[in-house]
C-alpha cells in the first residue's frame, strides 16, 4: 500500500470540496470516499488503487432509509447492508432487493459494507486484482489477460475485444430491476442518473465503469413504487453457498393477471460486464401465459447476445435455468 492522504467530511459539499482540491492540488491524482472500505481498502493493499487522498465520509447523516412520498423509497449511500436487507421497508415492498443483499458476502461483510460502496463494488477478475498481469481495466492498453486464460467466471454478455471482466454485485441486480435511480453530487452540482445508465459497457474504454466524474460523490439511490400486485424473487447460482459470487443470478418482478403476465422485469447477474437488464426478456413475458414454456422463451431471448469464452460456455445454460426457476418462483409464490 502506497502512501496517501486521510481527511474527514464534516458534509456532502465538504467531502466534494476536498475531493476537488486534492484532485486539482496533486495534478489529477486519483480521490477515493471511504465508508464501509470493503473493496476499497482489499484493492489499495493489493495496490491496485493507489488515491492520492481519501476522504472519509462515513460520518455523514446519509445512512437513513426514508419513505417517498410518491409510494417509493430514498436509500441513502452508507446505510449497511444488513441494515438495508433488514428494513421493514425493503423486506415488505422490495423483497427482491432483500434476497439479493442476503445473499452476498458474508454476514461479518454485510455489516460493515454500505449502498454507495456497492453502486461500485469492481470486478474479481484474478487478472484486475493481480499487478503482475496485463488488464485493460487496470492499466489501459496492456492487455486482456482473461481473453485466452482463466475466464470461467467471467462476462458473456456486454463484453468487448477489450474486456470481459463480470460485475460482482448482488445488489446491482436487484436494483437493476427495480430501476433505481442513483442520485449524484459533484463540483457542476447535482444530478440523477436511472441505473442502466449509471453503467458503462467496456467497449474501448474498460477502465471507465461508470458515469462518475472525479469528485462525483453518490449521496442516495430512490427505488420508485412497486408494481402494484407483483411479486419478486432473487435467485442465485454459485460453486458454494457460503460467501462466493454469483456464476448466474437473477432478480425478476413478475405481476399475473388474468392468467397472463401484465408486468415484468428481468435483470441478470454474472453474466453481465453490468448489472444486466434484459428488456428483450421482459418483451416476451409481457402478455404470456405464466407457464415454462414461456419462460424458457423469455430466458433464451435474455442470453441470445451472449458470447461466451473458452471456459465459461456452460454459463449461457446455466443463466438460462436460473432466469427460468426465478420466474417459476416469482409467478407462481
Amino acid at each position: 500500500m502506497e502512501l496517501f492522504q486521510l481527511s474527514r467530511a464534516r458534509d456532502v459539499r465538504d467531502a466534494i470540496q476536498a475531493g476537488a482540491a486534492a484532485q486539482t492540488a496533486q495534478q489529477g491524482a486519483e480521490v477515493r470516499f471511504l465508508a464501509g472500505g470493503t473493496t476499497l481498502l482489499d484493492l489499495m493493499k493489493l495496490n491496485v488503487e493507489r488515491p492520492g487522498r481519501v476522504v472519509d465520509i462515513s460520518r455523514l447523516p446519509l445512512n437513513s432509509v426514508e419513505a417517498s412520498p410518491d409510494g417509493g423509497v430514498k436509500i441513502g449511500a452508507t446505510v449497511r447492508n444488513a441494515d438495508l436487507a433488514q428494513h421493514p421497508l425493503i423486506r415488505e415492498r422490495y423483497a427482491v432487493l432483500s434476497q439479493a443483499l442476503l445473499a452476498g458476502a458474508s454476514a461479518q461483510l454485510r455489516n460493515m459494507a454500505t449502498t454507495g460502496g456497492n453502486l461500485l463494488q469492481r470486478t474479481r477478475c484474478v487478472y484486475f486484482r493481480d499487478t503482475a498481469m496485463p488488464c485493460n481495466k487496470r492499466e489501459p492498453g496492456s492487455g486482456c489477460a482473461a481473453i485466452g486464460g482463466f475466464n470461467r467466471t467471467q462476462a458473456i454478455l456486454g463484453v468487448s475485444d477489450a474486456c470481459i471482466a463480470s460485475n460482482p454485485s448482488d445488489m446491482n441486480v436487484a436494483l437493476m430491476a427495480l430501476e433505481a435511480t442513483v442520485h449524484i453530487f459533484g463540483v457542476r452540482g447535482e444530478r440523477q442518473v436511472p441505473i442502466d445508465d449509471f453503467y458503462l459497457l467496456p467497449g474501448t474504454t474498460p477502465q471507465r465503469e461508470t458515469v462518475l466524474e472525479p469528485g462525483d460523490l453518490v449521496t442516495h439511490v430512490t427505488l420508485p413504487p412497486p408494481a402494484p400486485g407483483s411479486r419478486s424473487v432473487y435467485l442465485k447460482l454459485r460453486d458454494r453457498a457460503s460467501y462466493e459470487f454469483a456464476l448466474a443470478s437473477a432478480a425478476v418482478i413478475v405481476t399475473v393477471a388474468n392468467g397472463r403476465i401484465s408486468h415484468a422485469r428481468v435483470a441478470l447477474g454474472g453474466v453481465g460486464t453490468k448489472p444486466w437488464r434484459s428488456r428483450e426478456a421482459e418483451a416476451a413475458l409481457v402478455s404470456a401465459a405464466p407457464d415454462e414454456a414461456s419462460f424458457a422463451r423469455a430466458a433464451a431471448a435474455a442470453l441470445a447476445g451472449a458470447k461466451p469464452q473458452s471456459q465459461n460456455g456452460f454459463k449461457v445454460e446455466l443463466a438460462q435455468r436460473c432466469l427460468v426457476h426465478a420466474l417459476k418462483e416469482a409467478a407462481t409464490a
